[in-house]
């Protein structure tokens, strides 16, 4: 259950910590930096839980780093329950951290799931997954998706249930990058995107809120129907074309966070997922055309 925002998040953020439900997971987070209270009560509206939310699967905290670096050229530092996992990060770049931080987090604890570096998109409980790695075009994708009638399901993880096979959403502001910025805010103008963050070890970086239609059905798992292998080919022509199930196999093991963890169970999990999937390579040049190419995929049988 959703609370709406008000002026006490700031003060919650720092005291008890504001809890926040992102899919199957509770996040509880603290912070005295404005720019987190900012960018949470952005896209975060819809998915804080009331404050005195019982059990977080995670304890998350972002902060000034200590000593002289909390004053000259500040840095910004991510904790999970009192540790740091990470080097700390400029000031302005604390949402980032937090998001990637978070990414850490699921990456590291979510093993009832097989877990494939993808975004997912639904289409009538349809799910396509994107595979790709950073640059292949994922998020400008799924972004571009969500926000032409798609649910979305995630920017960065297929949480695929190892019990019955279908995907967890985990919908959560989808990270654009670089020139991906201006296109959605010019191609999508009711697009919520936050601030930009600059100088980030992938560029420039702005997030862009999850519709409220996805964040509706958040707890509505979908079928897997499509996996497609998007390619950013800049100046190339837009091509969807079948990909070989053994080859799309292959290819989906390298994406998954925790393949060789789970081992006979991940191999399973993966076959019968590429088995289950018409399976693509997307050349993706022109934003339109592909849009035009995904929204044509026929539904499963």
């Amino acid at each position: 259950m959703a609370v709406a925002v008000s002026a006490d998040l700031p003060r919650i953020l720092r005291t008890q910590g504001a809890p926040l439900e992102i899919g199957p997971f509770i996040v509880r987070l603290s912070s005295r930096l404005p720019a987190i209270a900012e960018s949470i009560g952005l896209h975060y509206t819809e998915q804080l839980l009331p404050a005195d939310t019982p059990f977080s699967d995670f304890h998350v905290r972002l902060d000034r780093a200590p000593g002289v670096r909390g004053v000259w050229r500040p840095q910004a530092r991510f904790y999970l329950d009192g540790s740091s996992p990470f080097k700390p990060l400029p000031l302005s770049q604390a949402f980032p951290l937090f998001e990637w931080g978070l990414n850490w987090c699921i990456a590291q604890h979510g093993h009832h799931y097989l877990m494939i570096h993808a975004a997912v998109a639904a289409r009538d409980d349809q799910a396509l997954i994107m595979p790709g790695a950073p640059g292949a075009g994922k998020s400008t994708l799924v972004a571009a998706l969500a926000l032409s009638g798609w649910r979305l399901l995630s920017d960065e993880f297929a949480l695929l249930s190892l019990e019955n096979g279908l995907l967890t959403p985990l919908p959560r502001p989808v990270s654009l990058k670089n020139q991906a910025i201006p296109l959605i805010r010019e191609r999508f103008p009711e697009a919520v995107v936050g601030r930009s963050a600059h100088e980030t070890t992938k560029g420039t970086v702005a997030h862009m809120k999850p519709p409220s239609a996805s964040l509706a059905r958040a707890q509505a798992p979908a079928r897997p129907a499509w996996l497609v292998f998007p390619r950013f080919a800049p100046g190339g022509d837009d091509t969807l074309r079948e990909m070989p199930k053994a080859h799309a196999l292959l290819t989906l093991a390298d994406a998954a966070f925790n393949y060789s963890v789970l081992g006979g169970q991940g191999f399973e999990a993966a076959a019968e997922l590429v088995d289950r999937c018409a399976c693509a390579q997307l050349d993706y040049a022109d934003l339109d055309r592909s849009l035009s190419a995904l929204n044509a995929l026929p539904d499963a049988p």
